[in-house]
């Protein structure tokens, strides 16, 4: 002040005015500043708490339940019971369908020792008679095998594996059947109607059809031997025909290196061995051909 206004400091002097606040204001101020340092702490840690923050609202705001790590494990637990449910169920199907699988074996064991009575030279209207009765067996056994899958619609090839090896068993045995009876090959849609199959439901699958073609022409060989051996020589004219002709249209089909290209390769071995028999009997003058030539001769 006195050097902003020189002059009128100059001019008026005042004396300084008691103040009588400023003893006690100095004698509080002394006081403060002798105050021990402890009870300064104390006093600040009595003081509350400051208010939370907004982090810490956050996290007391979510619980453990809505945590995002526990909603994801509760769904993996959903997702695996889900899982063990329907693998139950899956196991319980199998089991019913291995029981009429188990019946099926049977019957198809019933049938072979029938038709491998055609090999001993008896006479075959009564060899077959046996065999014909088992094919009604089957027919059964496959709409129960329907009325199974009929209860889980569009399953049908997961389970296929369970009753295929029966079914191109079963196949091959009937076509062995149709071919004593008829001398002809047994259509894929003749199959169907013998066991009762529908496309729509329970079909007969292509690769087992033509798998038990192959496991049929197995039994060839054997058959024209005994055959020949009976007196029947007209017998490996008839079966070498048969299989040229299947073997032919096998030649057809685009097979793989898979479980049917190896059976069908073994078809040129049933037809090798039946062309020796004809051979054989050929070059003995036995076959019904010579027969009829000699007869002519003779004439």
């Amino acid at each position: 002040m006195r050097a902003l206004f020189p002059a009128l400091s100059s001019r008026c002097h005042v004396s300084p005015c008691p103040n009588p606040l400023t003893k006690p204001l100095t004698l509080l101020r002394s006081v403060s500043d002798t105050l021990p340092y402890r009870l300064l702490c104390s006093s600040s840690a009595s003081a509350p708490p400051p208010p939370p923050s907004m982090a810490d609202d956050n996290t007391s705001s979510t619980s453990p339940s809505t945590a995002p790590g526990n909603n994801g494990s509760a769904s993996v637990e959903k997702q695996f019971e889900g899982f063990r449910s329907l693998l139950d169920e899956s196991g319980t199907i199998r089991e019913r369908i291995r029981s009429v699988v188990m019946e099926m074996e049977s019957a198809v064991r019933v049938m072979h020792s029938g038709l491998l009575l055609v090999h001993q030279s008896l006479p075959v209207p009564e060899v077959l008679e046996k065999p014909r009765v088992q094919i009604g067996v089957l027919k059964e056994l496959y709409r129960r095998l329907a009325d199974i899958l009929r209860e889980c619609p569009g399953q049908y090839y997961r389970y296929h594996g369970d009753w295929r090896s029966e079914t191109q068993s079963v196949v091959s045995l009937i076509a062995f059947l149709h071919y004593l009876e008829t001398g002809t090959l047994l259509l894929h849609a003749e199959a169907e109607e013998k066991l009762g199959l529908d496309a729509s439901n329970v079909g007969l699958d292509i690769e087992d059809y033509l798998t038990g073609l192959c496991f049929m022409s197995n039994e060839m060989p054997r058959y024209v031997v005994n055959q020949v051996t009976a007196g029947d020589y007209d017998c490996p004219r008839k079966v070498l025909k048969f299989l040229t002709n299947l073997h032919a249209s096998f030649r057809m089909l685009n097979l793989r290196n898979d479980f049917l290209r190896k059976k069908f390769d073994g078809m040129k071995y049933d037809l090798r061995r039946v062309e020796e028999v004809y051979y054989d009997v050929k070059i003995r003058g036995l076959t019904a051909e010579d027969t009829t030539k000699d007869q002519k001769t003779e004439a």
